[in-house]
């Protein structure tokens, strides 16, 4: 079993004295894989000294050597794919070829939207003839990470954050942690001044809510639940600090009669992709009624094509979800979709046949899912699709805005004109229309409970600044 038992503080690995420890567990087999400390309140205080005294130096760096030690920090994520593949099939469960290729893609596509943005970033805007606006740094800042897209967030976070002059104290999921800690070392590796990026390992009771109360804390960047970012930003709210927020989703899938013939099928892997766990999935499949019966067999006949197997092994299958804890309770919400009167359509409770260890989940579909039921209101997180009719493009867009999240909504038409007017009309951050994915750099963040913050690219290297108006500038 590895020995992770060490925090990255002021630039040196050194074990904490008394902290207690916690087993990173593999999803896929249940076993033990790694020890990692539980930090404690005073592992936060020497981390957030470290980055505090930091600042000022690494502040005043100029732009293009900070950017030259990110670059070389990219190098060697690349030269490490293998090795950042390989904790995050063992930490939170993707097959290897996921976490290879989309896992550890996701932080390298970052990396690349990042320094595209920073190539055309200007660190001074002239407003008048006498007025220029300034973005600076704001301080040190605590970066709390989730564990269902480790580098995706770690990247989201850290990037930026040291590209605009912050120093910063990472804390990710203590129950998927190795990721991260390999971070520390591409960090470490790069040769970035001591005490400007700094880890500490913890829970979110313990080191995540020191960060988020820390007077020399001056932002917490925080992606997870929604019920973590209001602790957060209450923790936060004693010396005003400023807080980020990514945050749960409950996606709509709005598919008209006139969506091309793929649309149902790609909405369904889409939902199951990650074993369902992504905040911006499109668990909610609203269909025109003309098309309704038709999408049914579609999505059904998709799910049971869905593969489940080992993170070992080579192929396009799901792996499990993260914990028992998660399985339990999406065990318990397929239970109650079921109870409520959702017709299953695939999937259902229990394992996939012949799978009696690891958190495996059967890819699962209700049709006849009504506004009232619980699998239409709360986010699930795993490999769950809920369908419902839909009559009149108003009532799409009214059913697609009946929830509490605003993240990430989906809209299948060929008809140009409604589709954008759909895509104005719907409360989310995003929107997604016939596949068409975003663009490195374009800004992710939602609306309501979904949070309030903007990551990747420009704006995200923005979210880590403040801007500063100064008049009597000379032209």
């Amino acid at each position: 079993m590895l020995d992770r038992r060490n925090f990255y503080i002021n630039g040196e690995w050194a074990m904490p004295d008394g902290a207690p420890t916690l087993d990173v567990i593999d999803p896929a087999t249940e076993d033990a894989v790694a020890t990692i400390s539980i930090g404690r309140t005073e592992d936060a205080d020497r981390a957030v000294a470290a980055a505090r005294a930091a600042f000022p130096d690494w502040a005043a760096t100029p732009v293009a050597k900070r950017i030259k030690l990110l670059r070389r920090l990219e190098e060697i994520y690349h030269d490490r794919r293998d090795d950042m593949a390989e904790a995050i099939r063992m930490e939170m469960g993707a097959p290897i070829d996921y976490a290879r290729n989309n896992q550890w893609g996701a932080g390298s596509w970052h990396m690349g939207g990042f320094f595209d943005a920073l190539e055309k970033f200007a660190f001074e805007e002239r407003f008048t003839d006498e007025e220029v606006h300034v973005y600076e740094p704001i301080g040190v800042c605590g970066l709390i990470t989730p564990w269902n897209w480790p580098m995706n967030q770690v990247v989201l976070k850290v990037i930026p954050a040291l590209a605009m002059g912050n120093t910063a104290v990472l804390k990710p999921s203590e129950i998927a942690p190795l990721s991260s800690l390999l971070f520390a070392e591409m960090v470490d590796a790069a040769g970035f001044p001591d005490g400007v990026f700094n880890l500490v390992n913890g829970d979110g009771a313990g080191v995540g809510a020191r960060l988020s109360e820390h007077p020399d804390i001056d932002m917490v960047s925080f992606t997870g639940s929604t019920r973590a970012g209001r602790l957060i930003s209450q923790a936060a709210a004693g010396n005003l600090k400023r807080v980020s927020l990514e945050l749960g989703g409950k996606g709509a899938n709005i598919v008209f009669a006139d969506a091309d013939a793929d649309a149902v099928a790609r909405g369904v892997l889409n939902c199951m992709s990650n074993s369902g766990q992504s905040c911006n999935a499109p668990t909610r499949m609203l269909v025109e009624r003309s098309r309704y019966d038709a999408a049914v067999e579609e999505a059904r006949a998709t799910a049971e094509s869905i593969a489940t197997g080992p993170t070992t092994e080579h192929g396009d299958h799901i792996g499990p979800v993260i914990s028992e804890l998660q399985f339990d309770k999406i065990q318990g919400l397929i239970e109650t979709g079921i109870a409520e009167g959702a017709r299953l359509l695939a999937g259902g409770a229990g394992r996939p046949e012949g799978r009696n260890r690891g958190f495996y989940v059967r890819p699962t579909v209700f049709a006849d899912v009504t506004p009232d039921m619980t699998i239409f209101r709360e986010e699930i997180f795993g490999p769950v699709l809920s369908i419902t009719p839909f009559d009149t493009e108003q009532d799409a867009i009214d059913l697609a805005n009946d929830t509490a999240y605003g993240l990430t909504n989906y809209i299948q038409t060929e008809d140009t004109e409604k589709r954008i007017r759909v895509a104005k009309a719907v409360r989310a951050g995003m929107v997604e229309t016939n596949g068409i994915e975003h663009a490195q750099g374009s800004p992710f963040g939602g609306y309501k409970m979904s949070g309030n913050g903007r990551e990747g690219g420009v704006h995200g290297l923005r979210e880590f600044s403040e801007v500063k108006a100064i008049t009597g500038w000379p032209a």
